[in-house]
């Protein structure tokens, strides 16, 4: 993935008002449902949200600018302290150490040798995992080594992150995954998924000979929506209205995650009235969906409105109100 601060459009030290105001303008222009017939808008979407999930976390923005974490929000490989080349052994390429070991009894300069006290390097692991390591001895001085794990788990796993859309969340979706390795799979995100629930995928982590394969673990986060806010399984969200809305009612659009539907304002309408659109949530697995709650907000027009003002004044004057008077 790009720079966050590249998708966003954004200065290294903007602030997170900035940030929060770049990733809503460009979430409603790359929205799905704006650009139903660009194919590519989804794929825009899904990129600002990931850019957003990191500049807009104030703990990740920072990691990601100390660079312990790449765009994508996964760890950078930061090395081993005291790496690098040292006697007895050679550095491999990517940094890591290698160890060369020889079998056998005998001590140094002997068949085998290269450890003080003759021991070999059998009885080195014999003392590390109580004799679990000697197993599968050939005879002595042309042996061949066979290391035991003796009970010994090696953990393949491997967990990898992945955001989706809300709306994505909701009715499912197919995505490809990059793992460290580079290698890239295409995961089925099952309808219902939540925040921090696991997809997991057998015998796709990683490998180490003598052992069975792991499994890929992919933990599911849900973006932040440019203008719904989950609360369980009900949605949240705030409406403009015009004044002369509010004042003489009217049918308004308000946006679903099944489509735009109509909403009969009601004559002299507050900011802060809330309306309830039962069913209109996310749907609960196994049940009825959660419902949407609609807040109002008057929004006066742009700019200096010379003819709002004298007919606010006029009203001021001849039908004066009080919203305020039981707040002393």
């Amino acid at each position: 993935m790009r720079d966050p601060y590249e998708v966003l459009g954004v200065q290294r030290d903007a602030s997170a008002a900035a940030i929060k105001s770049a990733y809503r303008k460009l979430a409603k222009k790359h929205h799905p449902d704006n650009n139903k017939n660009d194919p590519k808008s989804a794929a825009r979407f899904s990129e600002v949200n990931s850019a957003n999930e990191i500049l807009g976390d104030e703990v990740k923005r920072k990691q990601f600018d100390r660079g312990e974490i790449d765009a994508e929000g996964k760890p950078r490989f930061q090395g081993f302290p005291g790496g690098g080349r040292g006697r007895g052994r050679g550095a491999s390429s990517g940094g890591f150490e290698q160890y060369n070991f020889r079998s056998g009894a005998g001590g140094p300069g002997g068949p085998g040798g290269g450890f003080a006290g003759g021991g070999g390097f059998e009885d080195i692991l014999n003392s590390m995992f109580g004799g679990a390591a000697g197993a599968a001895r050939g005879p002595r001085g042309g042996q061949a080594f066979d290391f035991d794990t003796g009970g010994l788990a090696a953990d393949l796993d491997l967990t990898v992150s992945m955001t989706v859309s809300l709306e994505d969340s909701v009715k499912g979706v197919e995505k490809r995954v990059r793992l460290p390795s580079g290698k890239e799979l295409s995961v089925k995100v099952p309808a219902g998924v939540t925040s921090g629930q696991q997809i997991r995928l057998k015998g796709q982590g990683e490998s180490a000979p003598g052992h069975r394969p792991g499994d890929l673990l992919i933990t599911v986060s849900i973006a932040s929506h440019p203008f719904f806010k989950v609360d369980g399984n009900d949605l949240r969200v705030e409406l403009p209205i015009t004044l002369y809305e509010a004042v003489l009612g009217g049918k308004v659009r308000v946006p679903t995650l099944t489509g735009a539907i109509e909403l009969s304002v009601p004559k002299n309408t507050s900011s802060g009235r809330i309306f309830r659109l039962k069913g209109k949530g996310i749907p609960k697995q196994g049940g009825a969906a959660g419902d949407l709650f609609v807040t109002t907000r008057i929004v006066l027009p742009d700019g200096h409105d010379a003819e709002l003002e004298a007919l606010m004044e006029k009203w001021r004057d001849y039908h004066p109100y009080h919203p305020r008077s039981e707040l002393g």
